[in-house]
């Protein structure tokens, strides 16, 4: 299978669950269930014929939980009126695994469309650059080198810290969207424009430029065809960026407020090491963000090594 299709297909998966995510939570990222503070994971009986025990708050002030095994609820989506926390709950009583699901829709979206805006206009300036070359291929590759050379999470952090501290979530998921955007670009852009700049000088493409090839013939049927491995290699690598990068935002605080259910305001809570010590669970939106990075690299790894050598 070519990079190009798996790039396609794990944007594919990535890009329904972000959709269906919000569909599959048990219950509303938003919902407190009272008495239920950092309740922990609750996992099936298989001698109970994998129903759930409930838990009990023991200790008010301590949030000490206990398993009343003389009871059985059923799965979160069929339990009525008494929760069932596959994940545990955070503080507030927030269901974690919905939340997570429901945190998908956002950092994922975000990520998976900043990655498409980053390559389309990465490929058309890289194309440009090195179809026409001389001024256009200069000018294009000054922007794009300066852009590299600036560190790119302090860069995010500078363009948010810029604007104003409260927005919409709408307005921050599009100037979020925006940012990733510009500094994407440039990874995209010079892989290309070095790939059309040798297509473009081989014989094949010069025999059918002397046939009378247009210029748009060269570009859909030679030139962009050649690309499409670096920037199926290239996207991979820059999705779990665009995540991360998302996640840190908000776990500052300059990205989506506390009230939108993203893996980056999640992580939020894992800040305070003696909850983290005591409510490993709310760690939960850093193993989406390490799943998602892991099956994305081990993905297109072989095609990211061939991408380094050739």
């Amino acid at each position: 299978m070519t990079s190009a299709r798996r790039a396609l297909i794990l944007l594919g998966v990535l890009g329904t669950l972000a959709v269906i995510g919000p569909w599959l939570a048990p219950y509303d990222p938003a919902t407190t269930h009272r008495g239920y503070w950092h309740a922990p994971p609750m996992w099936p009986e298989p001698g109970a014929g994998f129903a759930f025990h409930p838990v009990v708050l023991e200790d008010r002030l301590q949030e000490r939980f206990a398993v009343d095994r003389t009871r059985t609820v059923g799965w979160p989506w069929t339990a009525g009126e008494e929760p069932v926390f596959l994940l545990g709950a955070d503080r507030s009583g927030h269901d974690v695994f919905s939340r997570v699901l429901a945190g998908a829709r956002v950092s994922l979206g975000l990520g998976i469309l900043a990655v498409l805006g980053a390559t389309a206009l990465g490929t058309l300036l890289g194309t440009l650059a090195g179809a026409r070359g001389g001024a256009t291929d200069d000018l294009v590759m000054r922007v794009a080198d300066f852009v590299l050379v600036l560190p790119v999470l302090y860069v995010v952090l500078v363009l948010r810290a810029v604007l104003p501290l409260v927005l919409s979530p709408g307005l921050v998921f599009a100037l979020m969207l925006g940012i990733f955007v510009l500094v994407g670009w440039p990874l995209v852009a010079r892989g290309v424009r070095a790939l059309v700049a040798r297509e473009r000088s081989q014989d094949y493409v010069v025999a059918a430029e002397a046939a009378g090839a247009g210029a748009g013939h060269l570009l859909r049927h030679h030139l962009l065809p050649a690309c499409l491995g670096h920037v199926a290699v290239q996207a991979s690598l820059l999705l779990p960026g665009f995540i991360l990068a998302e996640a840190t935002l908000s776990y500052l605080g300059l990205g989506f407020p506390d009230t939108v259910a993203t893996w980056g305001t999640m992580l939020r809570e894992a800040a305070d090491v003696n909850e983290l010590s005591r409510f490993p669970w709310t760690l939960a939106p850093a193993a989406a963000i390490f799943a998602v990075t892991l099956v994305t690299n081990a993905a297109l790894q072989r095609d990211s090594d061939r991408e380094i050598t050739t």
